[in-house]
């Protein structure tokens, strides 16, 4: 089963195509790997899958729901780990974390488990009565991810999950991540870092001016012993110049 399909996906701002007609199959347990340049459509098509945006040309289904047509059920398939630090700055964090159980239907039983569940994974129980802005960078990174996990989604949408911390910590998530994977989440991961790219993900799709330029297996970017890194750089160079 496909855990995302996403098919002739058109989204524009204005005159500006900002994806055009996009294909894309996620499959259900992959780690995967979107990639772009700045304005290539990266978060765009995050925020068409997730109903952040809305489209009329093409389809998106996750977990087998239409986003548009069932978008409740679709959108409760999907935890979200935006770039930016969206969270309430003088909330506790166990409150923003219970808040979001309660958006998605979950039972006080229930939330108070989820919550507990999800501090523990990510090393955050000390840190649950301390308002969100109070929070290193590092610890704001884990406890986006937390609230991302809350109730439980079938896929998990990562947008630049390490931006902004250290090596140490960036370790850290990755060894995170890594663990979900193998737990069973479909991971879908968006970053400018293509090392952890590289490490962390078992296909990756690059994305130019809103099209698809290449769909890749971990054994194809890597072959002859290139580095993801240096393939991305040839590629966008390539479209770049066409």
């Amino acid at each position: 089963m496909n855990a995302i399909e996403i098919k002739g996906l058109t989204k524009k701002y204005g005159k500006t195509v900002a994806v055009d007609s996009l294909d894309l199959k996620v499959k259900q347990g992959e780690f995967f790997g979107l990639l772009g340049q700045n304005g290539a459509g990266k978060s765009t098509t995050i925020n068409c899958i997730t109903g952040i945006a809305k489209f009329s040309e093409g389809s998106i289904s996750v977990m087998g729901f239409d986003v548009q047509k069932d978008y409740q059920k679709s959108r409760a398939t999907v935890g979200l780990s935006p770039q930016e630090f969206n969270a309430d700055i003088f909330a506790p964090l166990e409150k923003i974390l219970d808040f979001v159980g309660g958006y998605f239907g979950m039972s006080t039983g229930k939330r108070k488990e989820r919550v507990n569940k999800v501090l523990d994974l990510f090393e955050l129980q000390d840190h649950r009565k301390k308002p969100f802005g109070k929070l290193s960078g590092g610890l704001k990174r884990r406890a986006i991810l937390a609230r991302a996990l809350v109730h439980d989604p079938d896929v998990l949408i990562l947008d630049e999950p390490t931006s902004g911390i250290d090596v140490e910590q960036r370790h850290a998530l990755w060894e995170y991540l890594e663990n979900l994977h193998q737990a069973g989440k479909t991971i879908i991961l968006t970053s400018h870092y293509l090392e952890e790219v590289e490490k962390l993900c078992s296909r990756v799709v690059i994305i130019h001016d809103g099209k698809k330029i290449a769909d890749l297996t971990k054994a194809e970017f890597t072959k002859n012993g290139d580095k993801l890194e240096d393939v991305y750089l040839r590629l966008t160079a390539k479209a770049v110049a066409v």
